[in-house]
């Protein structure tokens, strides 16, 4: 019987599951549907995860394996009755003989890093920093949820481009381009159509407008380019602040990845971040390199699977 562990890693708008052996070989790795964890929806959230791993095994030949360690690192399971629920649920079903759950943004965190010390910054359909400090000490800062928080993610940036097209609509605001790219976007007529479609809306629907808010700040934009350089600035005070507590200055020498698909690599948020850090975090050591989450959650199932057959 093969020796294998899956990561996973969960967010509000894809979930992606990988297949390693007890080397942490990559077998395989594919998508499924979002699996970040709502207050009282684990048992959803298990459901797409487990689906999305079943689909990783079939797709190696491996469907009547039991995986030895499922690491599963996804959105909202910052507080412990999130975490909880999910570990009981992907438990109950069975999902592999040892069952981890941790927040998306520490297995980010542990394939930037490692166990050595950094900041990250992730900004996707939600927004999280994450760090550990040279002695150890692990912090975060915001990832409070599309309702408290996740300033500067893709929903965040789409709500307050729906806020922006009303004002504009009202006189608050000048008229502005967004108005005729949203609309389009979201496949209706008028602005007051606007109303029904919002309140339907989920996080990772509000944030397919980020990239419309995106294309109309490089045409130009006035109002689409403010609102790209708020959500640098939130981004910003995240690391800013995780740099304080961790590194006691943001002058000092501070590590620093940035993750998830606003801030991927030749984004349009992720050039200005760069260039706003070089003020505002002087000591920001940035990694270049991709961050890839669910290759970090396969890291955290071999460092089980290591501690359990010791």
């Amino acid at each position: 019987m093969s020796t294998i562990v899956v990561g996973v890693d969960g967010g509000g708008s894809r979930t992606r599951a990988m297949i390693a052996d007890e080397s942490g070989k990559e077998l395989v790795t594919v998508e499924g549907g979002p699996s970040a964890v709502r207050p009282g929806e684990a048992e959803e959230s298990a459901e797409v995860i487990l689906a999305t791993v079943r689909n990783a095994l079939a797709a190696c030949d491996m469907s009547d394996v039991v995986p030895k360690v499922l690491c599963v690192g996804v959105a909202g399971v910052g507080r412990d009755v999130e975490r909880d629920a999910l570990w009981q649920a992907l438990t109950r079903r069975e999902a592999a003989e040892d069952i981890v759950v941790r927040p998306d943004a520490m297995v980010a965190l542990d394939d930037a890093f490692g166990d050595g010390a950094g900041l990250l910054v992730i900004s996707g359909t939600g927004s999280v920093g994450y760090g550990r400090g040279p002695a150890g000490a692990f912090a975060r800062c915001g990832g409070w949820g599309p309702s408290c928080g996740d300033e500067g993610s893709g929903a965040w940036i789409g709500r307050r481009a729906l806020s922006i097209v009303t004002a504009a609509y009202d006189g608050r605001e000048p008229e502005t381009s967004l108005t005729g790219a949203v609309l389009t976007a979201v496949e209706v007529n008028e602005v007051a159509d606007l109303v029904a479609w919002a309140a339907s809306a989920t996080p990772a629907t509000l944030a397919s407008l980020a990239p419309v808010v995106l294309s109309m700040a490089q045409g130009g934009d006035l109002r689409a380019n403010s609102l790209v350089t708020l959500a640098v600035e939130e981004l910003v005070l995240h690391a800013r602040t995780l740099a304080r507590q961790l590194f006691g200055d943001e002058r000092a020498a501070v590590p620093l990845a940035l993750g998830g698909g606003l801030l991927s690599r030749g984004s349009l948020v992720r050039k200005r971040m760069v260039h706003r850090l070089k003020s505002a975090v002087p000591g920001a050591q940035l990694r270049d390199d991709d961050i890839v989450p669910v290759r970090g959650a396969v890291r955290g199932a071999l460092r089980v699977l290591g501690a359990t057959t010791a």
